[in-house]
């Protein structure tokens, strides 16, 4: 095989394979998916005391929940009450990961916060359901707490992990 031919292989090799990466990351972005876009948006929302945002992402059953389990029927003082004040405020909260559960997602989200607790994280589960419109809500959440508690592994179906609404 003379030197050209192999030259031209070698680049063709690394181009189908950039071609695939490229490929592979514009098709599977998870991170987009609509159920964890509503995910992140309520958590940070709902963390930073946007009210109106935050309540409107939830079902009704946890709509319900919150005006007869929160102080002042907010779901932001729900939130807000469970990560201590020396973690300080939000800086922001991201997805994680997500795990199918039927029609719904368990959405993990990850959060930092400004003080002590931002270097690993802050966990929570959230699990996402369609509406009869197609637009995913909040229909539990657990966790809110330090990503190396033990309590937040699994979260979804832990019974040790605290902060379960519903």
């Amino acid at each position: 095989m003379n030197l050209n031919r192999l030259i031209m292989l070698i680049v063709g090799l690394v181009i189908a394979v950039i071609f695939i990466v490229i490929t592979t990351l514009a098709f599977t972005p998870e991170q987009t998916h609509p159920a964890f876009e509503a995910a992140v948006r309520f958590s940070n929302a709902a963390a930073k005391g946007d009210e109106a945002t935050a309540f409107a992402l939830l079902n009704s059953i946890v709509q319900d929940w919150v005006r007869t389990n929160c102080p002042g029927s907010q779901v932001s003082a729900c939130i807000q009450g469970y990560t201590p004040p020396e973690w300080g405020g939000l800086v922001s909260a991201v997805y994680r990961r997500a795990a199918p559960d039927g029609a719904a997602w368990q959405v993990e989200i990850i959060a930092t916060y400004e003080q002590d607790k931002g270097v690993s994280g802050v966990c929570s589960s959230l699990r996402m359901e369609a509406d009869g419109s197609g637009a995913w809500r909040v229909a539990e959440w657990a966790g809110y707490i330090w990503c190396g508690d033990a309590a937040s592994r699994n979260m979804a179906t832990n019974p040790d992990t605290p902060n379960r609404v519903p």
